[in-house]
Parts: C-alpha cells; structure tokens; sequence
C-alpha cells in the first residue's frame, strides 16, 4: 500500500515531547518530502519536573526552550504553545476557541493528535488526563468547531475564515495505516534528546522497540501507527 502524501500538516498535543513519542518519525519523514508541519502545544509543560522545590514558571520556559530544539531536529515550521496549565487542561469554549484558530489560521491538508479514546497502554501506564483533552479539542475543532461559521464566529474579525479539515490522524492502539519511520527512527530519537530535563534520550531504547513492534505487524523495520479518517471524497 502506497502512504500517503501531504502538503501541510498540524500536530496537535498536550505537553512538549508528546509530538516526539507519538509521531516524530513521521514528522521528520514529511518535512523531508517537503510537507509543511505546524506544531500546537496546548500546556506550557510547566509540570514536567517532580523535584523537591520546583517551580512552574521555573519549569515551563526549560520545556518551551526544549521543545522548540526538537522541532527544528525534525524540521516542522513553527511551534504555537497555548498556555493552558500543564495537568489541568480542560475542553471548554477558550481552548476550543483558541484550537480553532489555530486550525482555521493554519488550514491543514491533515491533522494529528492523540487519541482521545486510549485510557492506559499495557499494564504499567494510564494515560494522562492532558493527552485524553488534547485529543478530544482536536476532535471538537473537526467537528464542528473549524468549519462551522457560526462557531467563534468573532474569528472572522482577524480575517480567519472557517475550515473543514480533510484528514484527521489519531495516535491509536487501534490502527489501520503504518507509516515505514525506518529511514528517520534515529532522527526521532535525536529529537527526544532534546528533551533533557524529561531526560529524553534515556527514552531511545523503548522508542526503538515499540517502534520495533509496530513495524512487525506491517511488515517494516520501524513503522508508527494512526488510526485515520478522510472527510472528503477522492474526486476532490
């Protein structure tokens, strides 16, 4: 099966470093092909320390500063953090709103983002609360948010017209396309590294083997893996 090819893509996630784990291989291979990535951070990752003392506005710049360093690693265009509170973001009007512009400003041919729906994974992870809304703001932006005119409709003041999103990529652990990061695991991983205080580089052999993992089942070295929904017909 052919992958797929876009000219322009926004990734859609709650914490810095969430981007890198989730689909960085395939972040780095769509910039090479010349796929314009956009990044939305919806937190200012100001949790991201559990050290005696730690402050959040000492936390937050450190995670902003790192995840920009991964994003230039893997090429994407630009980084637009929200601001919302790292462990307390919340699906309400202003992050709807402020998800919405994002995508209607940006107007992407596919978006990616977590999948809402994931509660745990294996034995030995529940998935965060941040992840779960990350994913549900980007479901909301699809629909109806984005290409709804009369949803925020004061966007439209900034010259931002509404937008229908015509693929939706989710991060899930019920997937139907595997995309071959064989040529850009390394590349992942060197991204991760630049996560130092969420020690990202100490993440590199379990990145390698679930990648491993996924690949397995398509018939890949390293594959990452989406559940993915099309809203457009072909003949478009």
């Amino acid at each position: 099966m052919q992958e797929p090819r876009f000219s322009s893509a926004l990734v859609v996630f709650a914490h810095p470093d969430d981007a890198e784990f989730m689909c960085g291989g395939t972040v780095a291979k769509w910039t090479r092909s010349g796929c314009t990535v956009h990044y939305v951070v919806c937190t200012d990752g100001s949790a991201g320390s559990n050290e005696p003392g730690a402050r959040r506005e000492d936390v937050a710049p450190i995670r902003e500063r790192e995840q920009r360093a991964a994003a230039e690693v893997l090429g994407v265009e630009s980084v637009t953090f929200l601001g919302e509170t790292d462990g307390l973001l919340e699906v309400s009007p202003s992050t709807r709103k402020k998800v919405t512009r994002e995508v209607r400003r940006l107007r992407p041919e596919v978006m990616l983002a977590p999948d809402p729906g994931r509660l745990w994974f294996g034995q030995g992870y529940i998935n965060h609360w941040d992840h779960k809304q990350a994913g549900l703001l980007a479901l909301t932006a699809v629909m109806p948010d984005a290409p709804t005119r009369v949803m925020f409709q004061e966007l439209e003041d900034e010259g931002i017209e509404p937008y229908e999103v015509p693929n939706l990529w989710l991060s899930s652990d019920e997937p139907d396309t595997f995309i071959d990061i064989t040529e850009t695991i390394d590349t992942k991983v060197a991204a991760l590294a630049e996560h130092v205080s969420e020690e990202g580089e100490a993440a590199a052999p379990f990145v390698r083997e679930r990648a491993r993992q996924l690949g397995e089942g398509a018939g890949l070295e390293y594959a990452e893996a989406f559940k993915t929904f099309r809203f457009v017909d072909d003949d478009e």
